[in-house]
């Protein structure tokens, strides 16, 4: 995977051409079509807004906890979906990569960038809601933008990662389900980091909140949050809560450290992936 081919006119035609592919074949034969990208993320949303804003009192009191929800949820599902996606590409994409000799590498990324569309759709709904819920448009809200480029390049990076070892050993995709599923919770995306701090009166556990925080995952959502909805309440992102200013780049430099690692790995097993899938 070498700088040069990223942008080799003939390898953007394809990658172009698989992204729309993958984006059309993701939802042929289902009756409500594209409408799925909206209503998979927004129906979680509701599941879970009815669980912990109606039935418990996790978001009573907040008037913009419906949009801190939706925020945490459709970022929820972009990860999960650009990783789960990304490393199942190339076991998907078997038949071409015996045929085509081409960078492997666009194998992953269109599948991811599906997931990117997806995300960006879903991104319009949170801007309707977040104007619905009273909050006025503002400068802080571009915020998002290298937010979501950090949560990608994550994403990618773990796709990359875990594609290249999915070809051999298929376990590999179920184990990350369940480590998936386990991760929901380890991340605040139903409650907010205070529930886990508490107060300075009544701390509770701020070294688990810390903690929590230098998970980039954490740290894009809150990220996106604080960009959207910090015009009109606090939210606590890592930069705020973390002090330390070598110690609150840490997620920065694990997406690093996972991307280039990714990379690395897929880039040397890349030449065998044709004997494997």
């Amino acid at each position: 995977m070498n700088i040069p081919n990223v942008f080799n006119r003939r390898n953007r035609i394809l990658l172009k051409e698989l992204t729309k592919t993958d984006f059309k074949l993701r939802y042929q034969n289902s009756i409500l079509g594209y409408l799925w990208a909206l209503l998979r993320p927004l129906m979680m949303f509701a599941i879970l807004y009815f669980v912990f804003s109606v039935l418990l009192p996790i978001g009573k009191d907040d008037p913009h906890y419906p949009v801190y929800l939706l925020i945490g949820t459709t970022m929820w599902s972009f990860f999960t979906e650009c990783t789960s996606q990304g490393m199942q590409a190339i076991v998907v994409r078997g038949d071409l990569l015996r045929k085509i000799s081409f960078p492997k590498y666009i194998v992953v990324v269109s599948a991811t960038l599906t997931a990117v569309i997806n995300m960006l759709i879903n991104l319009i709904v949170i801007v309707i809601f977040a104007l619905i819920n009273g909050i006025t448009p503002s400068f802080s809200w571009l915020l998002v933008i290298p937010a979501i480029f950090e949560l990608y390049c994550l994403s990618l990076g773990i796709a990359f990662l875990l594609g290249s070892i999915n070809v051999k050993y298929r376990d590999i995709t179920s184990i990350w389900d369940v480590f998936v599923q386990a991760l929901f919770y380890a991340i605040p995306i139903i409650y907010k980091i205070s529930m886990v701090a508490g107060t300075i009166q009544e701390p509770s556990h701020p070294f688990i909140a810390k903690a929590l925080l230098l998970n980039p995952i954490a740290q894009c959502i809150q990220d996106i949050r604080f960009a959207f909805i910090s015009a009109v309440g606090p939210v606590d992102t890592t930069w705020s809560y973390i002090h330390n200013p070598l110690v609150s780049i840490i997620p920065v430099i694990i997406v690093l450290a996972v991307l280039i690692i990714g990379a690395l790995v897929f880039r040397k097993k890349s030449k065998f992936f044709a004997e494997e899938v």
